[in-house]
């Protein structure tokens, strides 16, 4: 296994050369007047209920089966029409907004879950991001644990992810949390694994129940023989940990397909399903399929189906 990782690693390094060389080292943008417009606002766009979730499905590569959603926080500003996080998520982390806007977040998704059960929906987990600041609170699994009675959800339904690259600075604080959560029945997931530096130290720390391949392995995978690497070595070491994977970030089928060959067994990505309102969701949990995108046939091959984006 340290010789798996040790060539995980590698791989990882010359993957980020590659993406510098290609892209540059672009510098941080000179804070605009609409970002400290969105910073200001924060507080009372909580307060007055201005956020909200899409959300997205997650599926098992064998059936195209729904097996979660993730929620997806978007603002929906009277002024400036739905926002998306990568507009904000960087102001709240600067301010104590970014915990509350986390607590918010797990409560909605708690009070969704509750008004399909109530609609007389199948249910399935659905997956939250909370930030390193958010982990870090010694009241977090408290505050979960009330959520979830509150709304009368089983600990089953509701996931957390945390992003690899995000830096925690209690980690001792943040593990003993998120062992309080799993040890209630809650999924943990590492999201965007293999972008930051913290990866494997995430894995081997934090009680992790599902690793987030992140897209930026995918989105070459058919050509990029790294990539392929990469991702097959990342579900070596899952299985070898007893982990769950994901691959994000699926637009295609020929992505899919190498993904069912090197045995992912679960994707995300908008080939599948976009993230949607809460609106448009019902009939998703309802069919328990992505509509009209893919079929499965036999033997393992894919056939397109309507790949509207």
């Amino acid at each position: 296994m340290a010789r798996l990782a040790r060539f995980w690693l590698g791989c990882v390094a010359l993957w980020r050369a590659r993406r510098q060389a290609r892209e540059g080292q672009a510098g941080k943008p000179m804070a605009s007047v609409r970002s400290r417009e969105l910073q200001a606002r924060l507080d009372s766009a909580i307060v007055d209920g201005e956020f909200c979730f899409h959300y997205q499905g997650k599926f098992d590569t064998a059936q195209l089966r729904l097996v979660g959603l993730e929620a997806l926080l978007r603002w929906d500003h009277p002024r400036h029409g739905l926002i998306y996080p990568n507009a904000f998520i960087g102001l709240a982390e600067q301010t104590d907004a970014i915990v509350a806007l986390g607590n918010w977040g797990i409560d909605a998704a708690c009070r969704q879950l509750a008004q399909w059960r109530a609609a007389g929906l199948p249910l399935v987990p659905v997956a939250v991001n909370v930030s390193a600041r958010q982990l870090c609170q010694p009241h977090l699994p408290d505050f979960v644990l009330r959520c979830l009675q509150r709304h009368a959800i089983p600990p089953g339904l509701l996931e957390l992810e945390v992003t690899e690259s995000c830096c925690i600075d209690d980690m001792a604080q943040a593990t003993q949390g998120l062992r309080r959560l799993r040890a209630l029945g809650l999924a943990i997931s590492l999201d965007d694994y293999g972008t930051g530096h913290a990866g494997l130290s995430h894995v081997r720390m934090l009680p992790i129940h599902t690793i987030k391949i992140d897209r930026s392995f995918i989105a070459d995978l058919g050509s990029s023989g790294s990539d392929a690497v990469i991702v097959a070595s990342t579900l070596a070491m899952a299985r070898g940990l007893g982990l769950q994977v994901l691959a994000e970030g699926v637009e295609n089928g020929e992505q899919l397909a190498q993904l069912r060959r090197l045995g992912c067994p679960q994707v995300q990505g908008f080939y599948l399903h976009r993230p949607a309102p809460v609106a448009e969701v019902a009939a998703l949990l309802a069919a328990g399929a992505p509509a009209d995108r893919v079929t499965v046939p036999q033997h393992g091959a894919m056939r397109h189906g309507a790949d509207a984006q």
